[in-house]
């Protein structure tokens, strides 16, 4: 084997390092903006939708203009893909001045800044289309950002809100929260029980997760679309369990002041990072079995909004960290699901 080809499969830990550093510190410093200007409350969101978009901006701008090696270094790569990187840079820019105008003037959110990050995704989507179809079938790939085949995206559509619909029927069965008050919520909604339901789940469940890709490609092509690419050349599933050390470690600071696990400060960190193992586990195994980052952006937009309105509109945990989901009893249901899912023999493979 040329020496060549062995540097290929060692890890970079200059530029691992790199990454990772960069992004824990780009991310931390948004969470320290919002922890100290507004807390964890109705400002959170748009804060840690920017937190979300950071990873990726880091492997872009890094892989792009820094690591000389990379497929998609300026001088080597020359394709019409490379606008889609720019376009990303210059998305992640607006929406960080999206972020400075709430909290120059927070009455601007939610309403007015809500509808420009909505016609922003909009936009974004449209302009990766239209990549896609002047750059031609296998362009996206050769780049890094291969859609994959819409029977894949059906199949994770259908096994994520399998694997919700169990964790909410495991809620229910030992007694671990209360049905909402549907009547209640669409009385406040202006609009009849029926109505809401379908409608939530209609923009939620199934147009939410793919407005939200924009946002989920954020994470997903920095955890997975790099850093996994990078760690598993040390073996899948270390590589794998690497990557959701890291993410679990960069969650933290978010998870501290309330986020999934509100009132737990110290073990919410702690569940969460245990639970970004098994997470790591589903999303790499995608990532593995189809190679797209956008179904892996898709999965994570779904697991995080597929969840949410199952919870909103069926049965609400009483404790978050005590009960299926992402809880201590979910996270043993995730090990068990992760233990099978490891059987594949595409683990094993280099």
């Amino acid at each position: 084997m040329s020496q060549k080809a062995i540097a290929s499969k060692s890890v970079n830990w200059k530029q691992v390092s790199w990454f990772v550093g960069l992004t824990m510190a780009l991310s931390w410093l948004v969470d320290l903006v919002l922890w100290r200007k507004f807390g964890y409350g109705q400002y959170a969101a748009i804060f840690l939708q920017l937190q979300m978009l950071i990873p990726a901006l880091v492997a872009i701008v890094l892989q792009r203009y820094a690591f000389k090696d990379s497929p998609i270094y300026y001088r080597n790569y020359q394709e019409r893909p490379r606008w889609f990187f720019s376009a990303y840079i210059v998305f992640t820019l607006f929406f960080t001045g999206l972020v400075v105008a709430t909290m120059l003037k927070p009455a601007l959110y939610p309403a007015p800044l809500t509808s420009l990050v909505m016609v922003a995704l909009v936009v974004s989507l449209v302009v990766l289309v239209v990549i896609r179809v002047a750059s031609g079938k296998g362009s996206l790939g050769k780049a890094g950002i291969s859609g994959g085949k819409w029977t894949a995206w059906l199949f994770v559509w259908l096994a994520v809100m399998g694997y919700h619909g169990v964790q909410i029927l495991l809620n229910m069965a030992f007694d671990l929260g209360f049905r909402p008050d549907i009547l209640a919520l669409a009385e406040s909604a202006g609009m009849d029980s029926q109505t809401l339901l379908i409608a939530g789940f209609v923009n939620t469940v199934i147009v939410g997760p793919f407005l939200g890709l924009w946002i989920a490609f954020g994470e997903e092509y920095g955890w997975r679309g790099y850093l996994q690419g990078e760690l598993t050349k040390l073996g899948r599933v270390k590589g794998v369990l690497l990557v959701g050390v890291v993410w679990g470690v960069w969650h933290a600071p978010a998870v501290m002041m309330g986020h999934n696990y509100p009132g737990y400060p110290v073990l919410g960190p702690l569940a969460f990072l245990i639970f970004n193992l098994f997470l790591a586990i589903f999303l790499g195994y995608v990532m593995f079995k189809t190679g797209s980052v956008w179904l892996a952006a898709f999965m994570h937009a779904l697991i995080n909004q597929g969840y949410q309105w199952l919870t909103a509109m069926v049965f609400t945990p009483n404790d978050p960290l005590f009960s299926f989901g992402a809880g201590f009893y979910g996270i043993a249901f995730a090990l068990l699901v992760s233990l099978l899912i490891l059987r594949d023999r595409v683990w094993k493979q280099e």
